[in-house]
């Protein structure tokens, strides 16, 4: 069992209590079609484990997919207005379309500068916070999405709600 190689701290993206016993990390890809699957089961999760749950999604764009990238990205920017979110639910909503049009019109919707996200994108402004998560994940031994790590071990088990619950379960 591979263990996370990059501890969670203030620069990663985080939904619960600090003091949660549990940690759930998920390496995750905008456009994949299975991260979009586990996308509710995450939120069902978290709703049943309230504060002894603390959720991380880091980035990890599959080059198989042409959007993922920009979407990473494009996280990244309501990220920096403390809407990551609300983008990140927004992405998995829509996943079949991630193209920059979409993005952009997704942070109008947030309320956010969409003449911002744009030149962020051109200029690869947030490349460097999505390279810096893909690099952890690959330190990691992250080999596909999504990829999830339960307290610092990789969770190699069935991510389908009733499997992921028991195991997270376990460690309360």
């Amino acid at each position: 069992m591979s263990k996370l190689a990059v501890p969670v701290s203030a620069k990663d993206h985080i939904e619960g209590s600090a003091d949660a016993p549990v940690t759930l990390v998920e390496y995750g890809d905008f456009q994949c079609p299975s991260c979009g699957q586990a996308a509710p089961i995450v939120k069902k999760l978290q709703t049943h484990f309230g504060d002894k749950l603390r959720f991380v999604f880091r980035n990890f764009p599959l080059e198989m997919h042409p959007w993922a990238e920009h979407a990473a990205e494009g996280a990244e920017f309501p990220g920096a207005h403390n809407k990551f979110w609300e983008m990140h639910d927004a992405m998995f909503k829509h996943q079949s379309n991630l193209a920059d049009t979409a993005l952009v019109k997704m942070v109008k919707e947030l309320g956010l500068p969409a003449d911002e996200l744009s030149k962020a994108l051109a200029d690869g402004k947030y490349g460097a916070k999505v390279k810096a998560d893909f690099d952890g994940g690959v330190k990691s031994g992250v080999t596909g999405t999504p990829m999830f790590y339960l307290n610092g071990q990789r969770y190699d088990d069935s991510y389908d709600y009733d499997t992921i619950a028991a195991a997270i379960e376990s460690l309360i």
